[in-house]
């Protein structure tokens, strides 16, 4: 997720994928039990729109990762011996409570989770620079001091911080980082609150926006740790965006092409799943959220019991 310094030129060519293409990126699913083939169930699922102007898909050429290709990219999987997921706050406190954030990973992650003691931002090394009334730091090197303190047993690290971030000097900030095979990533909450761009009178309870906006960058960069590119087949957690305007677009949720994927890494429940997210959602106010993760646990249920 990035917005850079100057544009670099326009890809407003790109269309979306169509049914075919859509289909082909889930993989096939006709050998699955029922309740699993619905789970990947394209018509449960938003197919991804046209960009708008200033959109991620209208200035970065992506083609997107099908299910197939994930598997043969032999991606991170969790293991036996390292399967936990670590958050770990840097520099100041605020932004969402650390428990709300740890509690939505392990339901979208179905992993244990942890949360580690802050980390003292000036200890990582990495450089700051000023950005008229706020401070930024160079991401790339808070992911290589991360690196160094990747626990034993950890499956991935994520860095949080309310510092803002931003990736190199032509760039005016990043939302977040993260590899796709070093397994440690990080994101910022600055630019979540709306008085950031003095637009707090245009948010009714803006500390639900802070958290919405926290849950799907975070699971995002975590989504990378596991393998996962850009997705480009439907409205998706892992979209690209190169505002905050397009992260609200966004849904909360991965779509049937990285539902996939993570169930492949990680072999869930998927029941399971959608119910341990609807009591995050319900436990944090985000009804509408609550309500469409609850459906699809309701749907998958009805295809199972159909079959028996």
């Amino acid at each position: 997720m990035e917005k850079p310094e100057e544009s670099r030129g326009s890809k407003r060519g790109w269309v979306p994928p169509d049914a075919l293409v859509r289909a082909r990126a889930v993989g096939t699913t006709m050998n699955l039990e029922p309740g699993l083939e619905a789970t990947f169930a394209a018509e449960a699922f938003t197919p991804i729109a046209a960009p708008l102007a200033g959109d991620w898909l209208a200035e970065h050429s992506e083609r997107g990762q099908t299910f197939d290709q994930y598997v043969r990219g032999r991606p991170n999987r969790p293991s036996a011996a390292r399967r936990t997921i670590y958050l770990e706050p840097i520099g100041e406190a605020g932004g969402p409570p650390m428990a709300v954030l740890a509690e939505f990973a392990r339901a979208h992650f179905q992993l244990p989770v942890e949360v580690l003691p802050a980390l003292d931002l000036a200890k990582t090394g990495a450089r700051v620079r000023d950005r008229g009334s706020f401070r930024q730091v160079l991401a790339p090197e808070l992911l290589e001091h991360l690196k160094t303190r990747l626990p034993a047993d950890a499956y991935c690290l994520i860095g949080l911080t309310t510092t803002d971030l931003y990736p190199e000097e032509s760039w005016n900030f990043v939302f977040g980082m993260a590899t796709l095979r070093e397994r440690v990533g990080v994101y910022s909450t600055a630019r979540y609150h709306p008085s950031f761009y003095g637009e707090e009178d245009h948010y009714p309870m803006p500390e639900q926006w802070v958290l919405r906006r926290s849950l799907k960058v975070m699971a995002h960069e975590i989504g990378h740790m596991f393998g996962m590119e850009h997705c480009t087949f439907y409205e998706c957690v892992m979209n690209g965006s190169n505002h905050l305007d397009e992260t609200d677009r966004r849904p909360p949720h991965l779509c049937p092409v990285c539902l996939r994927k993570l169930h492949y890494a990680v072999g869930f429940d998927p029941q399971r799943r959608y119910r341990d997210l609807e009591r995050v959602f319900r436990a944090s106010k985000l009804g509408p959220e609550a309500d469409w993760v609850r459906g699809r646990a309701e749907a998958i249920a009805a295809a199972a019991a159909a079959d028996r």
